[in-house]
């Protein structure tokens, strides 16, 4: 048995899986690579199947989203290390190595993140997760590399070894035992804002998320979900207000809530203004959601919270009022 699992999740994906798997498959040779198929109706596995017979695969019977696809999938993979990896990504050479190394000299690292740049324009880092995650106390996510929609160069600005607060789930690599431990994505989420969730908990319980600038991969993005689209501008907002209701610091708990509802109150009256009116409804109906599960949520917390899990307090105010757009200029 290979000590890692390499896991693409796929739905409907033979256009992503014809272009980013050769990378994959070149570069991959230390892990077992896996097609976790999460009940495609296009002709995706069995493309998969004609073309590269050593990848295993592991059918679905429907779409569980990303957490519950990953879920599902990986209750059956033994190897000690996942690599999750979202079919619209390029991986480059070695990799892999760079990974398992920081796994095998440090027990404390439970995931890890590598370099993510942006497919389309190598020398600048992708939205998706750049080079590593944090929130602020409201949790709005921003990262080294990306605040919101803009966007930096990498010039090396980035190129050492530090602990995040959250990897992204277009590249996510844990160790086995810890996600089995902790039962996984929260499968509630759907998808997105899921993997902060995750890290959060693993947080919680003592241990690091780490970034690794030695190794990179290219991430096309919205392969599934575009940022255009309503169902995503839902998820986020409600996954990201049951995040904190799960996981935020108890006796902050009321304040940040609240706080939180009236900046997206404040998004919501910016998408009024942009002629964006479907992501209006969208933001609203998030949060009718989220009020009928809020008792299911709260009943979700773990304790043991992590007090110190923000950098900066308000990231709306630095960037839409003190027009800060790189991570260096919040500090």
């Amino acid at each position: 048995m290979k000590e890692i699992a390499v896991v693409l999740l796929n739905w409907n994906g033979i256009e992503l899986l014809k272009t980013f798997l050769p990378s994959v498959v070149k570069h991959s040779i230390e892990a077992q690579i896996y097609l976790a198929d999460n009940g495609s109706t296009d002709y995706s596995l069995a493309w998969v199947k004609e073309n590269y017979s050593d990848i295993k695969i592991i059918e679905n019977r429907y779409n569980h989203g990303f957490a519950g696809g990953y879920n599902v999938a990986l209750a059956n993979i033994a190897e000690p290390y996942y690599a999750l990896l979202n079919t619209d990504v390029e991986v480059t050479e070695n990799w892999l190595i760079p990974i398992l190394e920081t796994f095998k000299n440090n027990t404390k690292v439970a995931v890890i993140q590598p370099k993510i740049k942006d497919y389309k324009n190598k020398e600048y880092f992708e939205y998706a997760g750049a080079a590593g995650g944090y929130i602020d106390n409201f949790g709005y996510p921003f990262c080294r590399g990306r605040v919101f929609n803009s966007l930096e160069k990498d010039k090396g600005q980035y190129n050492q070894e530090t602990e995040i607060f959250w990897a992204s789930g277009a590249c996510f690599f844990i160790r086995k035992e810890v996600y089995r431990n902790l039962g996984g994505f929260d499968e509630d989420f759907f998808a997105h804002q899921e993997e902060i969730d995750l890290c959060w908990r693993i947080q919680n319980q003592g241990h690091k998320i780490l970034f690794c600038p030695n190794s990179t991969v290219y991430h096309l993005g919205g392969g599934t979900l575009s940022a255009s689209s309503t169902k995503k501008t839902f998820l986020n907002f409600r996954n990201s207000l049951s995040m904190l209701l799960k996981n935020a610091p108890k006796k902050q708990l009321f304040k940040i809530i609240f706080i939180r509802l009236i900046l997206d109150g404040l998004a919501v009256i910016r998408f009024v203004f942009k002629g964006k009116p479907l992501h209006t409804i969208a933001i609203i109906k998030a949060h009718f959601v989220f009020y009928t599960s809020y008792t299911k949520m709260k009943n979700k917390r773990q304790g043991n919270e992590k007090v110190n899990y923000f950098k900066i307090k308000n990231i709306p105010y630095f960037y839409f009022i003190k027009k800060k757009t790189k991570y260096s200029d919040l500090f």
